[in-house]
């Protein structure tokens, strides 16, 4: 399966020290089913620990997901920043994730190359 972050979720990442193991440990979560919230669509959103802490005064994330293909690390925020999305963001992430899963390889080559997106790499993927 394919990983991958978006420009801006790694630049929120890099603020936040979310290494990519970490984003790799949730995948690892995701894989197994433990979803902490289905949008439906190819759309979640996942708790992700701070360093040192737990998971509920954490982060999340939304990603776009496609079982055994593709998972895309989209946007993050602190819990304590906002507490869920609105309708209207809902909606608009629900189109983003619809785009990005019917995106080729030859597509995602393309957005890599522009930067505006960048592979996880996992152990078990080197």
């Amino acid at each position: 399966m394919r990983i991958l972050k978006s420009r801006w979720f790694d630049k929120f990442a890099q603020r936040e020290r979310i290494s990519d193991q970490t984003l790799c440990n949730t995948v690892a979560l995701i894989v197994t089913g433990a979803i902490n919230a289905d949008y439906g669509g190819g759309l979640i959103k996942q708790r992700i620990a701070r360093a040192g802490q737990g998971k509920s005064g954490g982060y999340r994330a939304i990603i776009v997901f496609r079982a055994g293909r593709r998972l895309v690390f989209v946007w993050g925020f602190a819990k304590s920043d906002q507490a869920n999305l609105d309708s209207t963001e809902l909606r608009e992430f629900k189109e983003v994730a619809k785009t990005f899963l019917a995106y080729s390889e030859s597509e995602i080559e393309k957005l890599i190359a522009k930067g505006l997106y960048s592979e996880v790499r996992c152990h078990e993927q080197n």
